[in-house]
């Protein structure tokens, strides 16, 4: 450790690595032609969002979760480009192979970022900020790709200093950021107090307008307040926790291997979808995409939920359980269309999901359950899953085997293949966000991708 950096005395060491920009990158990577310019994943329907663009379209004023049509207007030279959630999900894992030579305490956050508590890896790879700038140089050198690394004594602290870390963009050029912010306990609340209340956790939009008509707009007002009055403002949880954070106290700490709860897969079509045979057809693309998750993460469960929104946005959910663990397509398929077949379809469907919760491990004994309040129609679809389960089990393997060295494309139910000769589920998949151009089966994807929930 030199003698300004002073990161070893943190304790413990959390740091905040997030990629930047990161589904654009991974683009970028498969389309060099297209660096320096504006990029956005996304749909380009009525109903597409940005999912992620480069920090020369940021600097227009589009940023993620914004509608398509409202990124069109502000940067009207954008590249719109489909999706690859299989594609970032293949960097993603190298980039935490990467993070497992640092600490094997990794608590992720998606794709693209994560904390790490390097707490016991000082005295073999250095001070946090040095093991903070190895980590960017080789992501850089082995995946040519750049991230942002903050550096704190709390998972709060942490997350904020990679903000700060960020490029920062500008009409005339991307402007560096510095790549590593350090905060040192003493300067918590002096980095903290400056930033808007809505830099904290659990102020969303109406927390952060409720904080607006107190005259609250940065954390360092929120300060001022006493606990006392937070709680009176907005209940006992809410305001002890308030009150911690503009105070930069957030003991929560690096979890690593946090189990899934469920995996699903769900998507906002671009048109209003009525017939249940094109419904039914959505559910089966649906369950390959969570079968596929589960057998990235070696789980299988017992419990199949379907969501249906419909036009007017009402939401249903229906699920069943079946006797043991499931993780094969048509295992899956075969309950969640039961499912579907329980729904009065009154209106038009805006979106559908299906998920799997009551996860385990893939190795887990098997142990046969009774369902005594289940009707006909789940009973039947519990044993046509158990059947489905035996005997797809050791195909839905070589599918994901094949899958994984020649991509999604390669293999898959022959009743998604379109009239075009490719998987409709990969076609889905890559939307994103509903585009001009979609399958005869109808709409496309808000987000076309298999969801942890952890």
């Amino acid at each position: 450790m030199d003698d300004q950096d002073r990161s070893g005395e943190l304790q413990p060491a959390v740091l905040h690595v997030d990629m930047d920009a990161f589904f654009a990158a991974v683009e970028l990577l498969d389309r060099p032609e297209l660096v320096g310019r504006p990029v956005i994943v996304g749909g380009t329907g009525q109903r597409g969002v940005v999912a992620a663009c480069t920090y020369e379209a940021r600097a227009f004023g589009v940023h993620s979760a914004m509608p398509s049509v409202r990124a069109k207007h502000l940067c009207p030279d954008a590249v719109f480009l489909d999706g690859r959630h299989s594609r970032y999900a293949e960097v993603s894992r190298q980039i935490h192979a990467i993070f497992k030579k640092a600490t094997p305490v990794i608590e992720p956050l998606g794709l693209d970022e994560a904390f790490l508590d390097v707490s016991g890896a000082k005295r073999l790879l250095g001070s946090p900020r040095q093991i903070a700038m190895d980590l960017r140089r080789r992501i850089a050198d082995e995946l040519s790709l750049n991230c942002s690394v903050g550096v704190g004594r709390s998972k709060l602290v942490a997350k904020l200093a990679s903000r700060a870390a960020k490029p920062v963009p500008t009409r005339e050029r991307v402007e560096p950021g510095p790549g590593v912010v350090v905060v040192l306990p003493e300067e918590e609340l002096g980095f903290l107090h400056p930033l808007p209340v809505r830099a904290l956790w659990g102020v969303g939009p109406a927390t952060g307008r409720r904080l607006a008509a107190l005259g609250i707009r940065t954390v360092g007002e929120l300060a001022q307040l006493p606990e006392g009055v937070l709680v009176h403002q907005f209940g006992r949880v809410l305001g002890v926790q308030l009150a911690e954070l503009c105070r930069a106290v957030d003991v929560r700490p690096v979890v690593a291997d946090r189990p899934a709860k469920s995996i699903g897969h769900e998507e906002t079509f671009g048109h209003d979808i009525y017939e249940l045979a094109t419904l039914r057809h959505h559910v089966l693309r649906m369950s390959d995409a969570v079968a596929e998750a589960l057998r990235g993460e070696g789980l299988a469960g017992r419990t199949v939920t379907i969501k249906v929104r419909f036009a007017d946005f009402e939401t249903i959910t229906r699920g069943h359980s079946v006797p043991f663990a499931i993780d094969a397509p048509l295992a899956i398929d075969a309950v969640a269309g039961a499912l579907l077949e329980t729904v009065e379809l009154r209106s038009g469907v805006r979106l559908l999901g299906v998920s799997v919760s009551n996860l385990g491990h893939k190795g887990t004994p098997r142990q046969l359950a009774f369902d005594v309040a289940a009707g006909p129609a789940e009973s039947e679809a519990s044993a046509r899953a158990v059947e489905l389960q035996t005997s797809s089990e050791e195909l839905a393997g070589v599918v994901s085997a094949v899958r994984a060295r020649f991509g999604r494309r390669a293999m898959g139910v022959a009743s998604m293949l379109s009239s075009r000769g490719l998987a409709v589920a990969e076609q889905h998949q890559a939307q994103w966000g509903p585009g001009a151009d979609q399958d005869a089966a109808g709409g496309g994807a808000d987000v076309g991708a298999a969801a942890t929930e952890r």
